[in-house]
């Protein structure tokens, strides 16, 4: 399809920016073909327009999917560009935290500035014999893959490190040569690798110092050579300099240092070694303050000094030429410190007496006076005299600094030499890897000579680089035979002609420097006239004329031509060399001693290598001085293409180097630095040729699992090319967009990209529908359940109602009758209290009124008397005064009374209805009050009983107040007349009133008293029940306190025993496991001293030349296995092909069911000769002893008769073993061995057919000794009633009378019986089995049932949580049958085990009648007639004890033949377990017996040397070291149980207790077979973890146990192991079928079963270790459906170990890091609490393990997320209060402290038998 088509709406594309480079944004709409505007949507929401270029009308990058975002390879990527370069490398650098990346060939490393634990010993191990694509990318993975193919093509490797100052190139290296020293070791005990690794810190000391941009800057190139043996052993190294930068010694910019040597010696100048140097502070030297940084940020200089020392002695350097080393150096120091005055303008001169000078010259050994006169003077020579001229003090002081450059770089050269020579290997070397750490292209603001010789070596690299790209890629194309045109790539030749050819600048600057009067001008002016305007890689500054540009491969860059003609010719003056050429200081004499004849580190060195360097080369004989004195450019130039040429003739890896940011800041990406890095290092210029072609490649059947979706039914075909052809075809129509190779589809940019468009377009489609049919499925079968739920609900309902109803009813009724009683009670009972209380209250009250009103009497009468006294004289005191004033009154009154009387008779009526109004007044005052008495009567009613007297009380009083008012009413009339009496009745109305005050008074105070008296009742009970509350929780407190105090005594108590305890085992086992690593390290010692014994002997016995004799043990070992093939193949086949190996195992199960159908027939002829023996017996037997004959004879039938059952059951057994092998190779052989019509499988079913039919005639035979045996006990039962013995079978011609028919009748109708009973017995187990497919046939449709239910109890949970219970389920399923088949098993066994304890009975009394028979009297007449068969006399056994004697000399053949010849599958298959370890006991016994004990000693010794010695021979053999463990241990258990301990003592038997040894304490020898257990045991599990180890990663990771599950992504470049399973890819059942093999081994070897459980626990750690090693260290394996794979294999190991019965081993819990890892993969990672459910479940993993697979956690679909970084912060965050150790791998060398329990045995020696194929016939049992 068009490129155009993909800029859709939606569509995601880069678009330039000044500050981040490329920015992402969105189409909004789609684009047209011929639109000049993109509608685009920024990341941050920000709507743009995107101008096209109207010239060029380029769309902007296409961005790549999601899913190929962070790939471990940049050629991975569909869209192969700048900014998807930048964008990959961004993510996994800041996201991911991966400094490493592939771009294809290239290994991108970015500068972390963070120590990172990848380095270490287990990475090194983990990295180590994997494939480059296999595992994430690193530095050990091209160091590994250089090694790999240097031994695999026997060709020298190279690795190229490149980059900025400060990206971290001189640590790759580092990184590299430490690789390489730890993987291959050396091949002699020299250390050579250590001395390898030691040369860094001596290199970096006087090679390396502070820049600007880093801290450790390497100022010199280096090439560093590691030599190999033929076994690709480290024998050696050499090392390449060139182009030290001297002019760093005398010069510092800003915030820069000198090289680092000279600070160390300032920091350790207090060293009294030292002292005599007269160093001080850096800051007191000239040539180290310069740049005022003289302190690096957590750098202690006086500690690097010691590391420098030690690195010296390492290398050889002894302590004298060390401290040479320092004078000289701390001269310099002093040199810089010379300070030169002017003497006049054209003269200069050093004062006298010059303190540092004085230093200098003492320290050099040379003169103060000749060197003061030389740095002020110089030496002119004409061709007849010399004269002596005087410089100025500019050209002093440039003298001294040159003096000063030139004296380090003699000692940088020598320094180089001696660690060349210490590095230099005697023996021939083999091959080499080169490690090249070359400064990258650099431009500054100020660019001089060195960056020029930067660049034009880095030009050379880049062209060199570009054409193995080139190189690599053409190779592929023509490898898988597709079309291919030349792809246009940037050629730079043009500018390293510029540089190199003839007129070029380097030749200019050469011929400048020979012209007497050349400058830096002049030279300038010449390469303008001579390249200016003629190349165009050449420019002129505008506003210079003493600089060029030159247009490098990178960028543009401007050079300053000030100084290039002096550092060109590194002149110095002659005479300063030759004064010091006089030094009595012997190193400064060989410095620089004939310098034409001194070998230096420049020269060429030994073997016609070259050595790369800018210094002065070895001269060969007859070389002028002309050669000496080359210029710096030219040297340069020849130690380039030195350098080009040993790349050309290698195999180059590249390792490039990025800085990614100028600041130092740890994981900070700057883009605009990187991506002119990226330009730089050739990193762009790699995609650009590979996006020139096909960049994306497939191989068929990964494209075919990939794109499987995209595919119909019908055009998938068996031929998978055919069918990827067809697909693509109708995929894309453009056919210039792919090509099919050999075994790989090629595509062009963006197609990859387009198909997984398709794909997930595809997948989004299907898992609509599929949610579509599955909701409306659920959604149908949720309503039909409903709906039958609701119809069943409401029967239930409605049935349930009119229950309740009827019920409802009945309970109402004598609810009715209950309340009717009830409430008659609760009345009752309440009058009866209302009216007790009534009587209790008017008792008081009336006592009370009777009371007061006793007082108010009282006080009455007194009133009245004292009223009557008052009113007494008051009526006197008033008749007075009316006397004197009656007389004056009585006129008045009189008239008064006349106008009164007038007036009444006026207003008579008027006066009547006045006096009608009062008493209507009044009227309604009284009912007002008694509505008011009638309200408070009611309030009454409702206060307490106590004060129901009192209401009525009142109401009696109200009733008075009414009658008083009748009363008032009567008298109305006389009120009228006597206005007196409504005065007296008014005064008694208040008097009422205040009475009623009175009493309502009284009543309040009754009532606050009865509320006090009832508040304070209620305080003082709540205080009561409040002191109570309190005291039952001080008391609840209190038992609680107690309790907790108790409980926390009894936990820290239990704690602390439980912590000591822990404590104490893991001292244990720490102590353990120390010593039994130092048994390991005794062994390895042991072996080395045997192999340089051996080695010894062979060069003291060195074989002549000709017939070299073939060791004697060479036969031996070939023919161990070469013993009957019916017991066991050969070891080859068990260890070939995972796909071949069903056959050997069926065809190994079929030969030992042959051997069993030999056995029954040699013991079914061995039975009739039995029956013939008795035959002739019954002949010649006497009617004497009848009572005894018919025992013995009822017994032998008993004995036939379960003899002949048992051949019937073995019979069957066979026929059945024999069907399930015919199934079996029918159904599971592998189709290319045993496929119906094949030679094979033909053989075999002819085997297998003739053994059936064996069986059929074994059968028939069967039952013909079933009826003889029928008939011989006629013959018995004839023989009772016969006085003279007479044959028994005769023929029925002789038969003369009736009896002897009735016999025969008899018998027939017997044995007719017998057939009847069979028939019945047969048709009892036809219908038992009948019952039995019955009850099976229930079971399955219960199963059918409940999966069912399942099955619809699943579809309602989600798909994570369904696909979870569903594979539960099936675990679940399986384990249950597992179990069952365990059960019925164990039945079987036990079942067998029975019935060979009968037939072990029945044969020892068959045996005893042998014996009684023999000895029976014969007649004369049976002599004559009958022939006698000759008959086998046992003798009767001993009582032996249990032990063996044995000669002294026959001791070295009883260790050959039961130790060094043994063959531990024939002794497993065919002996008891452990008989060789109770032999040599037993052998034991008997010397201890004759208490010899020097025959113990030596018996010991030899068995133990012997064990060790088979072991050595054939210690890579799995079954002799497991058969040797087994029988060590067995031997160690007997000599503890019969040791005569009391403590082993108690668990033997009697019999056994009396085999004890008598003589000797063999307590020693107990620990030296103990130590040489746990020697065999180590030995065991190395033995296993090599063979699994090939298994583990294919098994667990890449093989897709559950198909589907996962897919497959680009691999680019680096082809990775796939995951699909091809012919010899290990799988699972692989590891499985190795286990069960490990698993029957060690149990027919008779291996203690805890042993078998430590065996176990430890294989299953490896199998976790390897495995969660190798996800920590492979993104493209971390992912979801990754971890479900994982799970499922795991859960197939834990089902392994319920198989076996070995879950209580502890192997199931080192698995566990492994469980929770692929839980960590599945599980969801967004929130806050899925963080917290992380940490809470991850703790078998470390906060460095969990935090790795986040980061590597990579989406295989786009339907997936990937991990937030603010996710992985949290999870940092909460995981930081961990105490845990920093390792990211697990330690897969670690071996637990293996124990060995003490195991007695039960069999009893006296019973052991010693066969005869083990060729111990001298062996007397005693």
């Amino acid at each position: 399809m068009a490129a155009s088509e993909l800029y859709t709406k939606h569509a995601r594309v880069w678009i330039p920016d000044a500050e981040e480079v490329w920015k992402s944004a969105e189409l909004l709409k789609d684009y047209k073909q011929g639109d000049a505007l993109l509608q685009l949507r920024l990341d941050d929401g920000t709507d743009v327009e995107h101008k096209l270029d109207p010239k060029t009308k380029n769309l902007p990058h296409l961005r790549n999917p999601d899913i190929l975002v962070g790939e471990n390879d940049l050629t991975a990527l569909s869209y192969l560009h700048e900014p998807a370069i930048l964008h990959n490398l961004k993510v996994r650098f800041m996201d991911s935290k991966l400094i490493y990346t592939y771009c294809g060939i290239v290994l991108v490393a970015i500068n972390p500035y963070e120590t990172l634990p990848i380095y270490g010993a287990d990475i090194i191990n983990a990295y180590s014999g994997q494939n480059m694509g296999d595992m994430d990318p690193h530095i050990f993975a091209v160091a590994e893959e250089s090694y790999k193919q240097m031994a695999r093509d026997e060709r020298n490797q190279s690795i190229i490190v490149s980059g900025e100052s400060g990206a971290g190139k001189t640590v790759s290296a580092k990184y590299a040569m430490r690789y390489f020293a730890t993987v291959s070791g050396s091949a002699s005990e020299t250390n050579v690798e250590e001395k390898v690794l030691a040369s860094n810190p001596i290199m970096e000391s006087i090679g390396n110092a502070k820049t600007t941009r880093n801290d450790n800057s390497s100022r010199f190139g280096k090439y560093i050579e590691i030599g190999f043996d033929k076994k690709y052993q480290i024998i050696g190294a050499n090392m390449r300099t060139y182009l030290l930068e001297k002019s760093r010694v005398v010069f510092q910019a800003d915030d820069e240092r000198n090289y680092h040597i000279f600070y160390q010696l300032c920091a350790s100048a207090q060293l009294p070694e030292l002292k005599v140097l007269k160093l001080g502070q850096a800051t007191n030297f000239h040539y180290t303050k310069q740049g005022r940084s003289p302190v690096i940020d957590g750098v202690d200089d006086a500690k690097e000094m010691v590391n420098t020392r030690h690195a010296c002695t390492l290398l050889g350097i002894s302590e004298p030429y060390q401290m040479g080393i320092f004078r000289i150096l701390a001269a310099i120091l002093h040199l810089g410190n010379v300070e030169i005055k002017d003497r006049d303008s054209d003269s200069s001169i050093v004062p006298p007496n010059n303190a540092h000078l004085t230093v200098f010259c003492d320290l050099m050994g040379v003169t103060y006076q000749d060197m003061s006169q030389w740095l002020c003077h110089k030496k002119l020579k004409t061709a007849a005299e010399t004269y002596i001229k005087p410089i100025p003090k500019l050209q002093a002081v440039n003298a001294r600094d040159a003096l000063a450059k030139h004296i380090y770089a003699k000692l940088f050269d020598w320094i180089v030499d001696h660690v060349n020579k210490a590095l230099r290997s005697t023996v021939s070397q083999n091959s080499f890897i080169g490690v090249l750490d070359i400064y990258g292209f650099e431009t500054f603001e100020i660019n001089s000579f060195e960056q020029f010789c930067i660049n034009y070596a880095n030009e050379k690299l880049q062209q060199q680089f570009n054409m193995h790209v080139f190189k690599l890629e053409q190779e592929e194309y023509m490898k898988e035979q597709i079309p291919w045109t030349l792809i246009d790539f940037y050629d730079n030749q043009p500018c390293i002609n510029l540089i190199e050819a003839k007129m070029g600048i380097l030749d200019l600057l050469d011929e400048e420097c020979r012209m007497p009067k050349g400058s830096d001008d002049t030279w300038a002016q010449k390469l303008y006239n001579t390249h200016l305007n003629k190349c165009a890689l050449f420019h002129k500054p505008r506003l210079s004329n003493k600089a060029f540009i030159i247009q490098h491969f990178a960028d543009k860059v401007e050079y300053q031509c000030d100084g290039f003609l002096e550092k060109n010719k590194d002149t110095v003056n002659e005479e300063q060399i030759t004064v010091l050429k006089t030094s009595k200081f012997e190193l400064l004499v060989e410095l620089f001693q004939d310098e034409e004849k001194a070998t230096t580190p420049t020269g060429p060195p030994p073997g016609g290598r070259t050595r790369l360097s800018i210094k002065q080369t070895k001269t060969r004989p007859g070389q002028t001085s002309r050669d000496h004195k080359k210029t710096v450019g030219l040297q340069f130039r020849n130690s380039l293409q030195l350098l080009m040429d040993t790349l050309n003739a290698t195999t180059p890896h590249y390792v490039r180097c990025i800085k990614p940011n100028d600041n130092k800041h740890p994981f900070t990406f700057d883009p605009s630095r990187a991506v002119q890095q990226l330009r730089a290092c050739g990193v762009l210029e790699t995609i650009r040729i590979s996006a020139a072609g096909f960049p994306s490649r497939w191989t068929y059947q990964e494209f075919f699992s990939r794109y499987r979706v995209l595919m119909k039914q019908k055009d998938v075909l068996n031929d998978r090319r055919l069918t990827c052809r067809n697909v693509l075809e109708k995929l894309i129509k453009d056919q210039d967009k792919y090509q099919f190779g050999k075994t790989k589809i090629f595509f062009r940019a963006g197609q990859v990209a387009y198909l997984e468009k398709l794909r997930a377009d595809k997948l989004r489609v299907a898992c609509i529908r599929i949610q579509k049919t599955i909701r409306s499925w659920l959604l149908r079968k949720k309503y039909l359940r409903m709906r039958s739920a609701a119809i069943t609900i409401q029967r239930y309902v409605r049935g349930y109602q009119a229950r309740c109803l009827a019920k409802f009813l009945r309970r109402t009724q004598a609810a009715i009758t209950i309340q009717k009683f009830q409430r008659m009670y609760r009345e009752r009972k309440r009058y009866r209290r209302m009216q007790a209380a009534s009587l209790v209250v008017q008792c008081m009250l009336r006592a009370y009124m009777a009371r007061q009103k006793y007082q108010a009497m009282l006080r009455e009468h007194k009133t009245i008397i004292i009223q009557k006294r008052v009113r007494g004289w008051l009526a006197r005191l008033y008749y007075k005064r009316s006397l004197e004033a009656v007389v004056y009154l009585q006129c008045c009154i009189r008239r008064m009374r006349a106008r009164r009387e007038l007036k009444k008779l006026k207003i008579e009526a008027r006066s009547v209805e006045h006096f009608k109004k009062l008493n209507i007044g009044m009227e309604n005052k009284i009912m007002q009050l008694q509505r008011k008495v009638d309200e408070q009567q009611k309030d009454k009613k409702a206060m307490t009983e106590r004060l129901n007297s009192l209401a009525n009380s009142y109401s009696v009083e109200s009733e008075k107040l009414r009658n008083e008012v009748e009363r008032l009413r009567l008298t109305e009339e006389e009120a009228r007349n006597n206005s007196n009496r409504i005065t007296t009745l008014l005064e008694e109305l208040a008097r009422l009133k205040k009475e009623l005050c009175d009493t309502q008074r009284d009543k309040r105070i009754i009532e606050e008293w009865a509320d006090k008296y009832k508040l304070e009742t209620e305080q003082l009970v709540a205080e009561l029940k409040e002191q109570n509350s309190l005291l039952k929780i001080e008391k609840d407190d209190l038992n609680r306190l107690i309790q907790e105090q108790n409980q926390e005594m009894t936990e820290k108590m239990e704690k602390a025993l439980a912590e000591e305890t822990k404590q104490l085992e893991c001292e244990l086992n720490e102590e353990r496991s120390r010593y039994q690593n130092l048994l390991t390290e005794h062994r390895r010692l042991e072996d080395r001293h045997d192999d340089l014994k051996e080695e010894m002997t062979l060069m003291v016995n060195i074989p002549k030349p000709g017939h070299r004799r073939t060791d004697s043990t060479h036969s031996s070992n070939e023919s161990e296995y070469t013993y009957n093939s019916e017991f066991a193949e050969p070891e080859e086949n068990a260890r070939g092909a995972e796909d071949v190996t069903k056959a050997p195992l069926d065809m190994s199960l079929f030969l030992k069911l042959q051997k069993r159908v030999t056995e029954l027939e040699q013991e079914k002829q061995s039975l009739q000769n039995e029956l013939d023996k008795k035959e002739e017996q019954a002949y010649r037997a006497r009617a004497r002893e009848e009572d005894e004959q018919n025992r013995a004879r009822g017994a032998e039938l008993e004995y036939e008769s379960l003899k002949r059952q048992e051949l019937d059951s073995e019979n069957k057994k066979l026929k059945n073993d024999l069907n399930e092998l015919r199934k079996a190779l029918s159904e599971k052989s592998p189709p290319g061995v045993t496929a119906p019509g094949s030679p094979a499988y033909k053989v075999i079913m002819e085997q297998l057919n003739s053994s059936n039919e064996e069986l059929e005639v074994r059968k028939e035979e069967v039952l013909i000794l079933r009826s003889q045996l029928v008939s011989q006990k006629e013959a018995v039962h004839q023989k009772q009633t016969m006085t003279e013995a007479m044959p028994c079978m005769e023929d029925v011609r002789k038969m003369k009378d009736a009896g002897e028919i009735t016999q025969a009748y008899i018998a027939l109708k017997e044995s007719n019986r017998l057939l009847e009973s069979q028939l019945q017995t047969l048709r009892k187990s036809h219908e038992n089995e009948t019952e039995v497919l019955r009850e099976e046939l229930q079971s399955v449709k219960e199963d059918n049932n409940r999966q069912q239910q399942l099955l619809a109890q699943n579809l309602q949970l989600p798909p994570e949580a369904r696909i979870e219970a569903s594979l539960q389920h099936e675990i679940t399923r399986l384990t249950n049958e597992n179990l069952d088949l365990m059960e019925q098993l164990e039945k079987q066994d036990k079942t067998v085990r029975k019935l060979k304890k009968q037939l072990k009975v029945f044969a020892k009394k068959i045996g005893e009648l042998e014996v009684s028979s023999q000895i029976e009297n014969v007649s004369p007449g049976q002599i004559i007639d009958e022939p006698i068969h000759p008959v086998n006399i046992p003798r009767k056994e001993k009582d032996f004890q249990g032990m063996l004697e044995y000669k002294k000399e026959d001791e070295s053949k009883l260790v050959k033949n039961l130790i060094l010849e043994l063959k531990p599958r024939g002794v497993a298959v065919n002996l008891i377990p452990g008989l060789p370890a109770y032999i040599l006991f037993m052998c034991l016994r008997h010397a201890d017996y004759v208490n010899d004990d020097q025959k113990v000693r030596t018996l010991l010794t030899s068995t133990i040397n012997g064990i060790k010695k088979i072991l050595k021979k054939r210690g890579d053999d799995y079954e002799t070291v497991s058969f040797w463990l087994s029988n060590t241990c067995r031997f160690l258990h007997c000599l503890k149980q019969y040791s005569g301990e009391e403590s082993f003592m108690k668990h033997n038997t009697p019999r056994q207790n009396e085999h004890c040894l008598s003589n000797f304490d063999l307590a020693e020898y107990r620990q030296v077979l103990s130590d040489l257990a746990i020697q065999i045991y180590q030995q065991l599990v190395k033995v296993m973890e090599n063979i699994l180890q090939p298994m583990i990663v294919s098994g667990m990771l890449e093989h897709e146990t559950i198909q589907g599950v996962s897919g497959v992504k680009p691999t680019g470049l680096r082809k990775r192991t796939s995951s699909i399973a091809d012919e010899g890819t290990y799988t699972l059942d692989s590891i499985l079928r190795q286990l069960n093999s490990f698993h029957s081994t060690m149990c027919q070897h008779g291996t203690d079963p805890e042993l078998i459980k430590q065996v176990v626990k430890q294989m299953f750690y490896i199998i976790g270790a390897v495995t969660l090693n190798n996800l920590l260290l492979r993104k493209d394996m971390c992912s979801w459906s990754k971890g479900m794979q994982i799970r499922y294999n795991v859960s197939q190991l834990e089902e392994w170990l319920r198989d076996k019965n070995l879950m209580t081993s502890g192997a199931k819990e080192t698995l566990e890091p492994l469980i929770q890892a692929a839980q960590l993969l599945q599980v969801k990672k967004k929130t806050d609490e899925d963080a917290e459910a992380i940490c809470s479940m991850c703790n078998a993993l470390s906060t460095a393990q969990i935090v790795k697979v986040l980061n590597l956690y990579t989406p295989v679909n786009e339907f997936e997320e990937r991990v937030s970084v603010a996710f992985i912060r949290t999870i940092q965050i909460r995981l930081r209060d961990r105490k845990e150790s920093p390792q990211l791998l697990m330690d897969t060398k670690n071996i637990y402290p293996v124990t060995f329990p003490f195991n007695p045995s039960s069999l009893a020696l006296e019973t052991i038998q010693i066969p005869s194929s083990l060729n111990l016939l001298f062996l007397t049992r005693v």
